[in-house]
C-alpha cells in the first residue's frame, strides 16, 4: 500500500524507518483486541533516522537517530512533577494523520506505525540514541525492553537484595530480569515452558530457572525464597493460569506486576 505522510506540523517530527520489531500487541490489534479504530498501520518497536521536523520542535532534528517510545510525556501533570512520567496522565501523539492514497485514515498502532518506510510522529516520541547501535537491536529498547525493564524498576520497584519471579522469558520477560538484576535483586526466579528460554534468562541473570511443564512454578518460587514467595512477580505472558501463578507466587506484602497484555 502506498501510504500518505503528511509533513510535520508545530510539534512533530517525520522518521525514515530503518528496522522495526515485531510485538505481540501488533497481532492484538489486528484481531481487534485494542480498538476497533480499523484500518491500522501497525509496528511500533522501531529505530530510524529524522527526516524533517515541524515548528517548535527542539528535542530532535533532521539527521538524528533515534528509536520511537509509544507516547509523548507532557511533563506537566501530577505523575511528570513527580518524577514518574510513566504515569504520565496526559501522552500525546501526533496531531495530523497518515493516510491511504484514496484519503483514507490510519489509525497508526500506539501511536507510531512503523510497518512503512516513514512514520509521522510527536517529536517527543523521539529519543536520541548512539548512532553506532545497529537499528535492529535500539528498536528493540522501544518496546520490549523498556516494557520489561520498567515492570521491574518502575512498577515493581525492584530494589537490592529483593527477590523477584518472572513469568515468561521472552523478550519482555528476559528485560523485567535484565532489570531486576541492575536494581540489585538477589533471587531472580525465571519461568518458562522452553528449556533454551529459561538457558537464555541466565544470562541476563536470572539466578534459579523454572520448567513449569515439570515443576510446579509456584512451589518452586516458594522454595527459591525461603517459603516467603517472591517480593516481586512480574507475569510476561497475559494468561489466566499464569495471572494466577503470579498472585500465588508473591510474597503476602509482595507486588505483582502485569506486563502480558491479557489473552483470552
Amino acid at each position: 500500500e502506498t501510504i500518505v505522510v503528511p509533513d510535520p506540523g508545530p510539534g512533530e517530527a517525520v522518521v525514515q524507518i530503518q528496522a522495526c520489531g515485531v510485538c505481540h500487541t501488533d497481532l492484538h490489534y489486528r484481531e481487534g483486541g485494542i480498538n476497533d479504530e480499523f484500518p491500522f498501520l501497525l509496528g511500533h518497536e522501531a529505530a530510524g533516522v529524522v527526516e524533517s521536523v515541524g515548528e517548535g520542535v527542539t528535542e530532535v532534528a533532521p539527521g538524528d537517530f533515534v528509536i520511537l517510545n509509544w507516547r509523548a510525556v507532557c511533563g506537566e501533570c501530577r505523575a511528570c512533577r513527580k518524577g514518574k512520567p510513566w504515569y504520565c496522565f496526559t501522552t500525546h501523539n501526533a496531531t495530523q494523520k497518515m493516510t491511504l492514497k484514496s484519503g483514507q485514515e490510519l489509525s497508526p498502532a500506539l501511536g507510531i506505525g512503523a510497518f512503512c518506510a516513514k512514520t509521522l510522529v510527536a517529536a517527543g516520541q523521539c529519543t536520541k540514541v548512539n548512532p553506532a547501535v545497529q537499528p535492529q537491536v535500539a528498536g528493540l529498547l522501544g518496546c520490549g525492553v523498556m516494557a520489561g525493564i520498567g515492570a521491574a524498576i518502575n512498577t515493581g520497584a525492584v530494589g537490592r537484595g529483593d527477590s523477584i519471579a518472572v513469568i515468561g522469558c521472552g523478550g519482555v520477560g528476559d528485560a523485567a530480569i535484565a532489570g531486576a538484576t541492575l536494581a540489585g535483586a538477589t533471587t531472580i526466579v525465571a519461568v518458562d515452558t522452553d528449556d533454551k528460554k529459561l538457558e537464555w534468562a541466565r544470562g541476563f541473570g536470572a539466578t534459579h530457572t523454572v520448567n513449569a511443564k515439570a515443576t510446579d512454578a509456584v512451589e518452586a518460587i516458594k522454595e527459591a525464597t525461603d517459603g516467603f514467595g517472591a517480593d516481586v512477580v512480574v507475569d510476561a505472558v497475559g494468561r489466566p493460569e499464569t495471572w494466577k501463578q503470579a498472585f500465588f507466587a508473591r510474597d503476602l506484602a509482595g507486588t505483582v506486576v502485569l506486563v502480558g497484555v491479557p489473552t483470552p
